[in-house]
């Protein structure tokens, strides 16, 4: 249900100060102004403007609970109109029936009369006007709460899918692998099928966890090239050089593997020779930068990497941080291609102690 004005303490307070203050100036209007009985402009001010008071309160409420569509202003004015006439019946009706012995007031009740439903109804149409405005800001924030709801329900449903696409992209290249270890060299694919148990393991324990420092995540890498080590032996050699200072930063979760992956399968699947990958971990500009190299055939056209992978990291970094940029790849001496990540450590959150 929506809020009513009067829900909130500060309106409340406000409006008792308007109220109060209405009520001084027509008791200083009626003595002073009018010569009117100091009894007789206490009452009649303390009733006409409690009567005006609970005319608003209950114009708040019913505008609260319905409001037409169409034709609102016409609706407002009319219920404004029989809420003013109410208010300046009903005073009339107590004020004469306090005051029956005194003629000159009646006299002056009666001739202000109009006047009297004119002050109403401005004050109560004023009231209704804020009132809609009040809802009408209510509902636009409630829907802008409600869509911003989704939309983060709609990213988190498209980052999970994401990271659960991975999983069965990196088990499928592996599950190969190991077919063909059984081929020429079923000792080694017995040593592979256990780290790949463990790494498999290791990536459901994790599997909740959006962000994990870059220590863990390294382990979770040591991992999965132990099992590409087991798949090419002494053709792939590993440099890793990562700074001590971003060992407790923080990277989204699962996301260096496909980029070692890539750099695996484009270094290593069209060549006989031994190659080694770099992976540089730095902090640079309030940045973690992660940068894997490989070399590459400059004769192979699918230099860069068209699979899954990259394209699943691009979109779930765009996801996290609304930034294209963060996913950059590059060819260096010719035959040298570079993959370098950026995830922003802007907060206490991306800072794992």
């Amino acid at each position: 249900m929506t809020n009513r004005p009067l829900s909130t303490n500060k309106i409340k307070k406000i409006a008792s100060v308007i109220y109060l203050g209405w009520v001084a100036v027509f008791i200083a209007l009626f003595y002073y102004t009018l010569n009117l009985d100091w009894t007789i402009a206490v009452a009649d001010s303390a009733i006409t403007n409690t009567l005006l008071g609970l005319a608003c309160i209950s114009m708040s409420n019913l505008l609260g609970y319905y409001q037409p569509k169409n034709e609102t202003i016409i609706f407002v004015l009319a219920l404004t109109f029989i809420m003013a006439l109410f208010t300046t019946l009903m005073s009339k009706f107590l004020l004469v029936l306090l005051f029956s012995d005194q003629q000159t007031y009646l006299n002056f009740l009666n001739y202000t009369l109009t006047v009297r439903f004119l002050i109403l109804f401005v004050f109560i149409a004023w009231c209704a006007l804020a009132n809609i405005l009040w809802y009408r800001l209510e509902e636009q924030s409630a829907t802008q709460e409600r869509l911003l709801a989704a939309q983060n329900l709609s990213k988190e449903a498209e980052l999970n899918k994401l990271r659960h696409q991975l999983q069965p992209h990196f088990l499928f290249n592996s599950l190969n692998s190991v077919y063909a270890l059984t081929i020429v060299n079923p000792k080694e694919a017995g040593t592979m099928i256990t780290r790949l148990a463990a790494f498999l393991r290791g990536t459901l324990k994790r599997d909740d966890e959006v962000w994990v420092s870059v220590a863990e995540e390294m382990e979770y890498i040591s991992l999965y090239l132990d099992i590409e080590k087991v798949r090419f032996s002494h053709r792939l050699n590993i440099a890793v050089d990562i700074a001590d200072d971003t060992l407790n930063l923080s990277l989204p979760g699962t996301l260096l593997q496909p980029i070692v992956e890539n750099a695996i399968k484009f270094g290593l699947y069209n060549t006989a020779a031994a190659i080694t990958i770099s992976l540089l971990v730095k902090l640079e500009q309030n940045h973690l930068v992660v940068r894997v190299q490989n070399p590459f055939d400059p004769e192979m056209k699918a230099t860069e990497g068209t699979g899954f992978g990259l394209t699943a990291i691009r979109r779930r970094l765009y996801l996290l941080f609304a930034d294209e940029g963060l996913l950059q790849t590059t060819i260096r001496d010719g035959n040298i291609f570079e993959t370098t990540l950026k995830i922003p450590q802007q907060n206490d959150k991306n800072n794992i102690n």
